[in-house]
C-alpha cells in the first residue's frame, strides 16, 4: 500500500501523530483507542509495510516511531493538519470559556 492510501485512514493518521515525536510500544498505542489490540496491530502493520513507521523490537515488546523522512511531502501536510486541529480546539475552548464567564455575570 502506498503512503497516501495508508494515511487516508483516520486511525492510522492518529497513530502517526502519537508516534511523531516519541517512540511508543504497541500496547501504549493500543490503549489510546477504543478498538481491539488486533485492530491497532493491523493498522501498525500497514504503516510499517508502507515504510511510514519504524519498528524496534526489545524482547517481546515492539516499539514504533514515525519515519518522517519516508513520509516526504506528506510529513508537512500532516503537521499542518494537526496544527489546524489544535488551533480549532483552542478556539472552541476559548469560546466556551467566554460563554461560561458571560453566563456567570448574568446571574
Amino acid at each position: 500500500m502506498d503512503a497516501v492510501r495508508a494515511v487516508a485512514e483516520p486511525r492510522r493518521r492518529e497513530i502517526l501523530r502519537l508516534v511523531w515525536d516519541a517512540e511508543l510500544s504497541a500496547g501504549e498505542i493500543a490503549e489510546r483507542f477504543d478498538v481491539t489490540f488486533g485492530a491497532v496491530s493491523q493498522h501498525l502493520k500497514v504503516l510499517r509495510e508502507s515504510g511510514l513507521v519504524t519498528l524496534r523490537q526489545d524482547g517481546k515488546k515492539r516499539f514504533y516511531q514515525a519515519d518522517r523522512e519516508a513520509l516526504g511531502p506528506l510529513a508537512a501536510y500532516l503537521q499542518s493538519m494537526w496544527a489546524t486541529k489544535l488551533d480549532t480546539l483552542a478556539e472552541l475552548a476559548e469560546a466556551a470559556e467566554r460563554v461560561e464567564r458571560s453566563e456567570g455575570t448574568d446571574s
